[in-house]
């Protein structure tokens, strides 16, 4: 029976990956390699490995190369969403949503989309969107979507929208900004906040580089 372990070594050819990074190199990208590209390279390689107690240990190795700590404040590499990055997207959510809480144009605003269901969904669309852009596809920092819930919900995104959606929803009830007497208006209302929040949730989270 073959040893696993040299399976293992023969599924990662160490010149095979010599050559793509030559092939990087080659292409006129003369930046120096980066945390990501590490990440990169090892997640590669526990693709590659057949032997559990391996692809366990590369995890562990994975796991400790994210808390490296990297000087810049943009640039960085991001993985993961720990109690730290929820308190920096409350920090965010509460600075961008404070406004909205003592401006009268937010009840104003709640009412019409109340009025017109399909604005309603088109705020909520485009808040989910504008998130989405920051987090992952504006490039402000290099953003792992890391152990994603149930296989494709990224941890991070759903954590910014979660608790700009509460913040919203608490402190427009707290500050009797919405009356739930009548759930829908009151329901609108907290949506429109909730716009601005969950952009200052996503900009608190990432801009400080955790």
């Amino acid at each position: 029976m073959a040893d696993r372990a040299g399976e293992d070594l023969d599924e990662f050819d160490a010149d095979e990956r010599r050559r793509s990074r030559s092939d990087r190199e080659g292409d006129g990208d003369e930046e120096p390699p980066t945390l990501g590209d590490l990440l990169d390279e090892l997640g590669e390689y526990e693709e590659s490995l057949t032997d559990q107690a391996r692809r366990e240990r590369i995890r562990d190795i994975i796991e400790t190369a994210t808390e490296v700590e990297e000087p810049a404040v943009f640039g960085r590499t991001i993985v993961g969403f720990d109690r730290a990055d929820l308190m920096e997207a409350m920090l965010g959510a509460l600075l961008f949503g404070i406004p909205m809480m003592v401006e009268g144009g937010t009840q104003e605003v709640g009412a019409f989309v109340a009025t017109h269901p399909l604005y309603l969904v088109g705020t909520l669309a485009f808040a989910v969107a504008t998130t989405v852009g920051i987090l992952y596809v504006a490039e402000f920092q290099d953003v792992r979507i890391y152990r994603p819930i149930l296989g494709f919900i990224p941890r991070r995104l759903l954590g910014v929208v979660g608790v700009a959606l509460v913040l919203s929803l608490v402190m427009s009830t707290a500050w009797g900004r919405v009356d739930w007497a009548d759930p829908w208006l009151a329901f609108c209302t907290c949506v429109v906040a909730f716009v601005p929040m969950v952009i200052g949730a996503a900009l608190g989270d990432i801009l400080p580089g955790s």
